[in-house]
């Protein structure tokens, strides 16, 4: 893929990273909130009988808040973390330091004291090492021994009251959906780091999890179906034994990322930074408290503490007005007013260390133990849900609507290049889903069913002709053996359940889920669909006639193809992804909600599908509607056309604005140009959004057959076999030299795609990056030829297969 296409890749949503910088010393400013006697008073009450702490020093990450771990997929020589790692022990009275670890070539973080208060857990890797793993090492110092090991992350570990250990670990073996760094998802292991097995099965990031009075894990959850992709960061917990998986709090609550989440003691209240936006580099956030007595989507009974303009990081709640929190100038006492005072400050020769995590260290209660409910001979769980017409958002239902349920599983990445959908979508899905089958809904809206364990599912209702009337927009993880049961869709949590009959489903047993005959469970735009729309579309819908001004052919654009642009530029497929909000209204994303459905129901000029056609178009839609049905077209695939601006402006500027759009990280800005709609003015439900999106010039360019572009048929004169829609006579034949000019640019990627190939096309490789990572994940054969073939969606089958539980 040429250099100006990967530049090209990173344009997305990544502009977040141009807010998420390193907060550094020199950034934090004298605090007006310090206070010299906060230490003291804290010592006389919250901490009286508390002399000690300990902390992490290591360097701080410059990127997102969840990259300080691991490496980019695609320059697996660049690090998400720098050398250099501390875990200190602090008297807060005598003010004398111990280093427990001192390792200029390695790094520590992520310490937690034993329930004895005599030996610390925490996450280290020794020098000359590339991975994280967990260790334990008595509170003198001696004893130090390593629990994991393998080529994976282990971070932020967390003593269970079972006597187990709760981590993130990039064992998932997945990147960031819309980044290019490794994902830690929850796994859980015995005290000796032993029977590792995964936890939660998220397709990006599970952080920071903590233990709660009540012995449930609280943790931090980062997921996005259908909804925004940084929006959404809250708080959730799971039982020790990774069942009830259940949002706690802020499901609702956009624009903050809810990190290093833990307990105030003597309430049920926890303390949390909040970090603003999609989060700040090393979890800077407001310290807050957060009290769920009201429910888990009420704002107002969260309370800021730390002062306005002033940010911090990991929290550590010694009650509700006394809290240990870190910054970059080192480890401070907070009260509940939000005043501080430093307590520990970094030496200048210590620096650019920063210091994290403080911790009391002192023994602590043990939680109660919650008893295990899986059963790890089982592959499946089990799923009751009382009735699907409760719940938010349910208007416009009517009860007996729904009868049946869409599985579907939601597909890791094993890759990423960029922090937008593409490939895979044009401003919609950031991954692809797979189709599991469906299982019926009763009359009185109650189901039963047994699905796979361990997989990232959610559900869609579909009415009685298959059409979607409401999504999950997120998913459930069911742990093997497991029982979990809904009160509705979407309902308050704060709900019980409105029925105190036998519910209907309950009367026989679960339901298994029905396969959908005759439908790829991964299903790919060029494969699946195309050559339905080149059987009952393409007649009319090229670009020789261009009737509607639709072309429907699946020749090559720079980046999708001319059938999949059509279809997203004139909102034939509704998606609604990537929205800040999470709960969408019935019947308003989806099959029923896609005016493609209309168009095949045999209403339009006669296109009468078959059955199979219209299931195989319905379930597209359902399953994201993405482009490729592979993760190798990741990364590959993309030639841009470097138009000739000057020339457009020229010939074309006094109709539209031909100019080139500033990104930042993106130095080749041709491909970013607001152009207009081609031949005349823009229809009512086309005025915002998809025909004004910065790149449609591109996708008038048509690789496939460069002459066939409309980019260059619109302006053409019809006497010269052009479309002449454009006013006046813009190039009366081809031979205008501007016309060539313009032709020359698209012929020029045209012979680019035609060498480098994309996913679709004969003799597709994928790139290097995938092609290493797949190898490493044992995906793919280790001896692979270096020009051997490879088969994106076996390969792709192999690598999530890889993560179903097995049966022990």
């Amino acid at each position: 893929m040429s250099t100006k296409a990967q530049l090209i890749l990173v344009v997305g949503l990544c502009l977040a990273l141009a807010a998420t910088r390193s907060i550094t010393w020199a950034d934090v400013p004298d605090d007006e909130h310090q206070h010299a006697g906060v230490l003291e008073s804290m010592l006389a009450g919250p901490l009286a009988d508390c002399d000690e702490i300990v902390f992490a020093n290591r360097i701080s990450g410059n990127d997102h808040w969840y990259v300080n771990f691991g490496y980019y997929c695609n320059a697996p020589e660049r690090a998400g973390f720098s050398d250099g790692g501390q875990l200190c022990r602090f008297n807060l009275r005598t003010k004398k330091l111990q280093l427990l670890v001192d390792d200029p070539e390695g790094g520590v973080r992520d310490p937690q004291v034993h329930y004895d208060g005599q030996k610390i857990l925490f996450s280290y890797r020794k020098g000359g090492s590339k991975a994280f793993h967990l260790y334990e090492i008595n509170i003198d110092g001696t004893g130090l021994r390593q629990l994991t090991d393998g080529p994976d992350d282990d971070i932020e570990p967390t003593y269970l009251p079972d006597g187990g250990i709760m981590f993130g670990s990039s064992r998932c073996r997945r990147v960031v959906n819309c980044w290019i760094s490794r994902v830690a998802t929850l796994y859980r292991c015995d005290a000796d780091g032993q029977n590792i097995r995964m936890i939660s099965s998220n397709n990006d990031h599970d952080n920071t999890p903590w233990v709660l009075p009540d012995g449930r894990v609280l943790y931090m959850r980062w997921e996005y179906v259908d909804r925004s992709q940084v929006h959404f960061h809250h708080l959730w917990t799971v039982n020790p034994d990774g069942t009830g998986q259940m949002v706690w709090y802020g499901n609702e609550t956009g624009g903050v990322a809810m990190l290093d989440a833990k307990p105030v003691p003597g309430t049920n209240k926890v303390v949390a930074s909040f970090s603003p936006g999609h989060g700040q580099a090393e979890h800077m956030g407001h310290i807050t408290i957060v009290d769920p007595s009201a429910g888990p989507d009420v704002q107002t009974t969260v309370r800021r503490v730390s002062k306005s303009g002033e940010m911090f990081r990991d929290p550590y709640a010694i009650s509700e007005d006394c809290f240990l929190v870190a910054n970059p100038k080192g480890i401070l006492v907070m009260d509940g007013e939000g005043n501080t005072e430093l307590v520990y400050e970094l030496p200048e020769e210590s620096r650019p260390m920063e210091c994290h995590e403080p911790r009391l260290l002192s023994a602590r209660p043990r939680e109660p133990v919650i008893p295990t409910r899986t059963d790890l001979a089982d592959d499946t769980g089990k799923v009751v849900l009382a009735d699907i017409y409760h719940g938010r958002s349910m208007g416009g239902i009517k009860r007996g609507e729904i009868k049946k349920l869409l599985v579907l599983e939601q597909l890791p990445k094993p890759v990423n290049f960029s922090g937008g959908q593409d490939p895979l979508s044009i401003g919609g899905t950031f991954t692809m889903a797979r189709i599991l089958g469906t299982v019926p809904v009763e009359p009185d809206g109650s189901a039963y069913m047994q699905l796979p364990a361990m997989r990232s599912l959610f559900l869609v209702a579909l009415d009685e002709h298959d059409l979607s009337v409401r999504r999950m927009q997120s998913f459930v993880t069911l742990q093997p053996g497991e029982t979990l049961s809904c009160v509705g869709c979407h309902e308050q949590r704060s709900h019980t359940p409105r029925h105190h009959a036998e519910l209907l489903a309950l009367e026989r047993p679960p339901s298994q889920l029905e396969p959908i005959e005759e439908v790829p469970e991964v299903l790919d735009f060029p494969r699946d669909i195309q050559p339905i729309l080149n059987q009952h579309c393409t007649e009319c819908h090229n670009p020789d006639r261009w009737e509607g001004r639709v072309d429907l052919t699946g020749d090559h654009t720079p980046a999708y193809s001319v059938s999949y642009w059509t279809m997203i530029k004139r909102g034939l497929v509704a998606d609604g992804r990537n929205k800040p909000y999470s709960q969408q209204v019935a019947h308003s994303i989806g099959s029923s909600a896609s005016r493609l459905m209309s168009l095949v129901d045999g209403s339009h000029y006669g296109a009468t599908l078959t059955d199979r056609q219209r299931k195989t178009i319905r379930l597209w839609i359902e399953t994201s509607a993405t482009y490729p049905g592979t993760y190798a077209a990741l990364g590959s695939g993309v030639y841009p056309v470097e138009l000739p601006l000057a020339t457009m402006q020229q010939r074309c500027g006094s109709c539209h604005s031909v100019k080139p759009i500033e990104r930042p990280h993106i130095h080749y800005t041709n491909f970013h140009v607001h152009f207009g709609p081609l031949g005349g003015g823009v229809p009512e439900y086309l005025s915002s959004a998809p025909w004004q999106h910065p790149i449609v010039p591109q996708s008038y360019c048509n690789l496939t057959r460069p002459e066939k572009s409309i980019l260059l048929r619109a302006p053409l004169s019809a006497a010269a076999g052009g479309l002449g829609l454009c006013e006046g006579e813009v190039f009366s034949d081809t031979n205008d030299p501007d016309y060539q000019t313009i032709l020359e640019t698209i012929t020029t990627a045209s012979k680019q795609l035609e060498q480098g190939k994309r996913f679709d096309m004969p003799g597709f490789r994928p790139n290097q990056h995938y092609i290493r990572e797949m190898q490493r994940f044992g995906a793919l054969r280790a001896d692979l030829e270096p020009e051997g073939s490879v088969d994106g969606y076996k390969t792709d089958e192999t690598y999530w297969r890889s993560f179903w539980h097995r049966p022990q």
